[in-house]
């Protein structure tokens, strides 16, 4: 059987098409050589059909031992005589003889040998005439087998050849975007991060962005480094489908430890992702579990590779530093457009806080992308993914993004995402410009958040330009951080503590009372009488035992023990730092 013949066969009479090719006409190349017999196949066949013939021998007549004689009635029945008759086999009777046809060994005979009574039994037309004929047959059956074999095993090495390699190149292509999102993923960058307990445990990260347009290359102060232009606190809770976005303003006043006072946006400059992620930790009292950092241009691609954004502008933008203007009214951005919208902020210098609506501006694009992306196929959320990946640097790979992306499908944008920034007043100091953080408000708005409730009781508008300053959405499911307690008088708002120093290593009673004072604590610092203290020390009197535990928990490390009168301290709780601080 011709090779593409039973191809065609074999698949149901029509062609199989994989990606653009066509197998059939693949596997009749590979194996059309197999329908061609070779000259000396030929030739043995030609021998052995005339070694058959000659083997057959020619009977006279009246040979009743040769059933496989026949004769020729079309040919005789003219040539006999009136009154003559046939016997049996077929053979002429004139008078007392017998006349019989010769045989004709290469025609396949109508007849085979006699049967019961005498009679001919008809064959079919594969039937061997002998035991050769039927080798030959039989030969001929199992080469029709194997080139069979030969073709449905092709057909699976072409399919599995295939299937193979397209896997490959997805894994390929998944593997090089990986490396791409995590090409400036360090060690200290991964050690800073801290792991949830579970995939549906609410958790923390940080997003940060880096605006390399506006020359942000900081002097030798900062080693050539880039500050941080935006940094947003995010929390996600892929369980109740919600998430949380609170700006950090760059001008925020923190102490940055041996650096002294200096604004959050300089933590990354001298600490790199890992010194911002400590900053903002101790800022906000919480654990970070996933890192972001995004070029600013990269919000470009990645709204042109979703087709364009949905945004109300609120505000007529027209900003000469950036060369930009857009209306006011409902539009659809392109990636330009949201360059300007997310940068944008001496177009409100006349009527307000310019960098207070740019953040609640950039808050909104996210939430817009969020918004597309989940509405999106899994061909538009692959093209966003490749696009990101050329600006953006994260601890996720790939596949925690689609992980992530599809616990979080389903989720209300306008109900459950919430936004608000940290409340601060603006003040000068030495001669610098500093977002000074009100403890008390932040505390409270952080407590909040820790609850799963909207950082604010409802939604914060500016009177002037419309833009929402904070929204509230539905006000949150309530479903609380693990191990926060969940409850709003758990802050440490005016509780007085005394931290010292009990391991000798310089810097230490400070950066432990910078993690607490966001939480509302006044901290004093200091030496203890030892600087070998193995362990950290948390020291309380009367019945500060939950705040006690609330500065271990917020520490890290601790024991909480209450005081037998041993030590000596003034304020609520003592801090001793040992060794164990890290």
């Amino acid at each position: 059987m011709n090779c593409l013949v039973f191809i065609r066969a074999y698949c149901g009479f029509r062609r199989i098409n994989l990606h653009g090719i066509n197998v059939s006409f693949i596997i009749y190349c590979m194996f059309a050589s197999n329908n061609k017999p070779s000259k000396r196949s030929a030739r043995a066949e030609r021998k052995a059909a005339h070694a058959s013939s000659s083997r057959t021998p020619h009977r006279s007549a009246g040979s009743a031992s040769d059933p496989y004689v026949r004769t020729s009635r079309a040919s005789h029945a003219s040539r006999r005589p009136s009154g003559s008759s046939t016997n049996a086999y077929g053979a002429s009777n004139y008078g007392s003889s017998t006349h019989v046809s010769p045989v004709h060994t290469q025609q396949k005979s109508n007849y085979r040998s006699v049967g019961a009574y005498g009679s001919p039994t008809k064959r079919g037309p594969y039937t061997p005439c002998n035991a050769h004929d039927r080798e030959i047959l039989r030969a001929k059956r199992e080469r029709t087998k194997k080139r069979r074999k030969r073709i449905a095993l092709g057909v699976v090495a072409v399919c599995l050849t295939l299937v193979l390699g397209g896997v490959g190149a997805a894994w390929a292509y998944l593997n090089n975007l990986d490396k791409a999102l995590n090409k400036d993923v360090d060690a200290d960058l991964l050690n800073s991060l801290t792991v949830t307990d579970s995939a549906s445990d609410p958790f923390y990260m940080l997003l940060i962005g880096i605006d390399k347009d506006e020359g942000r290359e900081s002097s030798d102060e900062y080693g050539g480094s880039y500050r941080t232009d935006s940094m947003i606190l995010a929390r996600i809770d892929p369980k109740d489908k919600e998430v949380t976005l609170v700006s950090i303003p760059r001008d925020t006043q923190i102490q940055l430890g041996t650096h002294g006072t200096q604004k959050i946006n300089a933590a990354y400059a001298f600490g790199g992702p890992s010194g911002a992620i400590k900053a903002v930790e101790d800022l906000a009292g919480v654990s970070i579990s996933h890192y972001a950092e995004i070029d600013l241009d990269g919000f470009a691609a990645v709204v042109d590779s979703l087709g364009g954004i949905d945004i109300n502008v609120q505000y007529e933008i027209n900003d000469p530093n950036y060369m930009g203007y857009l209306a006011a009214g409902q539009q659809t951005l392109n990636g330009e457009q949201a360059l300007i919208y997310c940068r944008s902020r001496h177009a409100y210098d006349a009527i307000g806080d310019g960098d207070a609506i740019r953040s609640a501006n950039q808050r909104t694009m996210i939430s817009a992308i969020m918004k597309k992306l989940m509405s999106s196929d899994i061909g538009t959320l692959t093209n966003t993914v490749s696009t990101l990946a050329q600006y953006i640097t994260t601890d996720y790979s790939v596949a925690d993004i689609l992980g992530l992306a599809q616990r979080m499908f389903g989720i209300d944008i306008d109900k459950n995402v919430y936004s608000a920034a940290v409340p601060t007043t603006s003040s000068y100091e030495n001669d610098v410009w500093y977002e000074k953080v009100n403890t008390s408000e932040w505390n409270k708005m952080m407590s909040r958040v820790k609850q799963g409730l909207s950082p604010t009781e409802g939604d914060v508008t500016d009177e002037t330009t419309g833009t929402v300053m904070a929204s509230s959405g539905s006000g949150g499911s309530g479903s609380g951080d693990s191990g926060s307690g969940g409850a709003l008088g758990s802050s440490l708002s005016g509780t007085k503590i005394s931290v010292k120093n009990g391991n000798g290593t310089q810097g230490c009673a400070s950066d432990a009372a910078a993690k607490l004072t966001p939480q509302g604590a006044v901290c004093e610092t200091g030496n203890a009488d030892d600087s070998n203290y193995a362990k950290t020390l948390v020291i309380y009197d009367g019945d500060n035992a939950d705040k006690a535990q609330k500065v271990a928990d917020l520490l890290g490390c601790g024991t909480v023990m209450k005081n037998d009168g041993r030590y000596t301290y003034t304020g609520d709780i003592l801090v001793v730092v040992g060794k164990d601080w890290k």
